[in-house]
């Protein structure tokens, strides 16, 4: 697998809110563009015929200062769902790792790391609030995602040929 830098993983994200502050030299920064929070109960089954998603439901925004043009989310503590502005559309040669953004760590909130593969629109993560309460601004930059090249499948193996037997 190879790392590959921001500026050629820009090019398989889309929807960013501002490309110069979102795009380093080899990562993306994804921003929250809803923040939902889920029904207490989901249910998960072994055949999946009892499979129950938490439902989300989208969380209400406010304003925290009178000059902001963008809302905040005030999240106690619990779990959510957040949907990012951005879609990734990648190629079958690629895989990108999502993980949270080190502002959002420090916070007291956190989203697991977790491998993407193909399209992902909308693309959306679990968030835990782990401290008593976070307030999140909408737009702000909570994830980072970067992207990697696939190595080529290698050749199968030959199997080695017997030694001939010398005489003596």
């Amino acid at each position: 697998m190879q790392l590959v830098s921001g500026k050629e993983a820009r090019q398989r994200i889309s929807n960013l809110i501002n490309e110069k502050h979102q795009v380093h030299a080899y990562a993306v920064d994804l921003t929250a563009k809803q923040i939902h929070r889920l029904d207490p109960t989901g249910n998960v089954d072994f055949g999946g015929s009892e499979y129950v998603a938490a439902e989300p439901h989208p969380m209400p925004t406010h304003p925290k200062h009178s000059q902001d043009r963008y809302q905040w989310w005030t999240l106690p503590h619990g779990a959510y769902l957040v949907e990012f502005n951005e879609s990734a559309e990648l190629a079958d040669d690629q895989m990108a790792l999502l993980e949270p953004h080190e502002r959002l760590l420090r916070a007291g909130a956190e989203l697991p790391a977790q491998y993407l593969r193909g399209r992902q629109n909308p693309l959306s993560t679990l968030l835990s609030v782990t401290c008593a309460q976070v307030q999140i601004k909408q737009n702000a930059r909570v994830a980072t995602l970067r992207l990697f090249r696939l190595a080529p499948a290698a050749a199968p193996a030959q199997p080695a040929k017997p030694a001939k037997k010398t005489r003596r």
